[in-house]
Formats: structure tokens, sequence, C-alpha cells
């Protein structure tokens, strides 16, 4: 019996690339994940290989529908991520579609599907391909305020770069993005998880 390309296609590997909106320069990362996927999971994946700390809702928009966790107390016509896999909504190659993360900063992200590949024997899913520049941190304000987050972290002499350091921990490189590290949180926390 021949095997419909519905059901292959949740198998399919998707590589993907998401990319920080507005980022200067952009602050991007190359994953592959499975087609079967649940976007209540990519978007755990996502946190994990952009290096968010999932603290805050988030949804995606694919084709002018929002998917994320609904809420009995929003009145919103979001659907259930929880019941829709990757595979359903990303028919092909070139597909786009975006991923925003924390309401009140609003830290859109563009995802292009840049390849659907037959899985390979040993590897596990997801896994992050590479990358470039670190996260920016949780709550600094979205995009414009880590602009000004980085130009005050820039100038010790500014009035207010004890005060950021300190927010920071101390420190924080703008240009690090390690795929070991990525790669090790995925596999120790969602490793094939579908």
């Amino acid at each position: 019996m021949a095997e419909s390309r519905e059901s292959a296609s949740s198998r399919d590997i998707y590589q993907l690339k998401v990319t920080l909106k507005g980022a200067r320069p952009p602050i991007w990362r190359r994953f592959q994940v499975k087609g079967g996927a649940r976007l209540d999971k990519l978007h755990l994946f996502l946190q994990v290989i952009m290096g968010w700390s999932n603290y805050h809702l988030y949804q995606f928009t694919i084709d002018g529908v929002a998917y994320g966790e609904p809420h009995p107390d929003y009145e919103d016509d979001m659907e259930d991520a929880a019941k829709v896999r990757l595979s359903d909504l990303a028919p092909g190659e070139g597909f786009k579609f975006d991923y925003m993360y924390d309401f009140g900063d609003s830290w859109e992200h563009r995802i292009l599907v840049e390849k659907i590949l037959p899985p390979q024997e040993g590897v596990h899913y997801p896994v992050c391909l590479a990358g470039k520049r670190a996260c920016p941190p949780e709550d600094c304000g979205g995009v414009w305020g880590y602009e000004e987050l980085l130009e005050t972290i820039r100038d010790p002499e500014h009035e207010q770069y004890d005060e950021m350091m300190d927010w920071l921990g101390g420190e924080f490189n703008p240009e690090a993005f390690d795929l070991n590290e990525v790669n090790e949180r995925l596999s120790g926390r969602l490793e094939d998880a579908l």
C-alpha cells in the first residue's frame, strides 16, 4: 500500500532559519526539526535555540492565523499550537512565517523553511546547525531597548553603565554564540520531543 504524502511529511526534516526582526547586525539561527513537531514544541525549541528563557507568552502567525496558548480570559481568535504540526502548515521550501515572543517587548522573528530533507540516521532532532550573535537579555525593552542597552554598556563613562552591568550580572557579549552549548541544551531537555 502506498504511503500518503501527509504521513511522510511529518517525518521529513525541516531546515529552518530564524532571524530576530529589526536586530542590527542580524541575530539568527539555522536548525533542523522534525516536520511532525507540534507548534507548542517548536516554541520550546526556539526558546533554547535563540536563548530565551520562556517567561512570556508567544504566538506563531501563519497565513494570517495566530497559533499559541489560548486563554479563556482573553477574547482572541488564537488557535491552539498544541493541536497543529509544522508539516501541516508549512507547505514547502521558501515558506515564511512569523513567531513573536513576549507581547510586551514584542520580539518578532521571521522563520524561513530553507529545506525539507529526509531524516539522517544517527541524528537526533532538533539540532542547531549555525547561528550569529547572542540573544538579547529578557525584558530589556524589545529591539529598541536592546540597542539602548548596547549603547550604554559600550561606554563605561555612561551614567547608567554600572546599573546596566549589575542588571546583566556583570557581563554581556553581544557577539557570543556557542553552538555546542545550544545543542547540549537541546539534547538535555528536548531531544526528539514531538
